[in-house]
């Protein structure tokens, strides 16, 4: 009976150490290492979160160098002053370089528009259909910026191959009271 006392007091504190153990020392850890695991993960997910970011913001900066240089040509394109009758006489040149023929260029009341101020012009002119191809592939390669409107394509009525042509465009340029 000794023996069996002896052995249950043996088992007794090893019960009460291991639960101290337990209590004192193996919980807290296991705690511990739950709240270093979560922030390891928090952390890798930031770091993810970082990467794709860096990765999104030089894919928007590469955007905005672009669009930098389309709004600069656009910008170069549209003159700050109205300097119209020296590119309404481009016009008539161009028209004449592709040989249209019954030409008339005469510009409307210009509409204002916070910082632009657009001209429409009126043109009309008549010549074979690859003339005026010519003068409207011209025409969009000027160094001003412009709108085509309206095109209108007419047979002439004599039947001698040449077509009428009536376009109205707009330019643009800066209002100099604007900034």
């Amino acid at each position: 009976m000794v023996l069996e006392k002896k052995q249950i007091g043996i088992f007794v504190v090893a019960a009460i150490c291991f639960v101290l153990f337990a209590v004192l020392r193996y919980i807290p850890v296991s705690k511990d290492m739950e709240e270093i695991t979560q922030i390891r993960t928090e952390q890798s997910r930031l770091i993810a979160k970082g990467i794709s970011d860096q990765e999104q913001l030089e894919i928007f900066q590469e955007q905005l160098l672009k669009l930098k240089e389309r709004l600069g040509k656009y910008e170069s394109n549209i003159p700050k002053q109205k300097d119209l009758g020296s590119f309404l006489k481009q016009i008539a040149e161009l028209m004449e370089s592709n040989n249209l023929k019954d030409q008339a260029v005469q510009p409307l009341a210009s509409v204002k528009a916070d910082e632009l101020i657009c001209i429409p012009v009126n043109m009309e002119g008549r010549g074979s259909l690859s003339e005026i191809y010519q003068f409207y592939k011209k025409l969009q390669e000027l160094d001003r910026q412009i709108r085509i409107k309206h095109v209108k394509l007419k047979n002439s009525e004599d039947f001698s191959g040449d077509i009428k042509m009536e376009t109205e465009i707009v330019i643009y340029y800066r209002n100099q009271q604007v900034g």
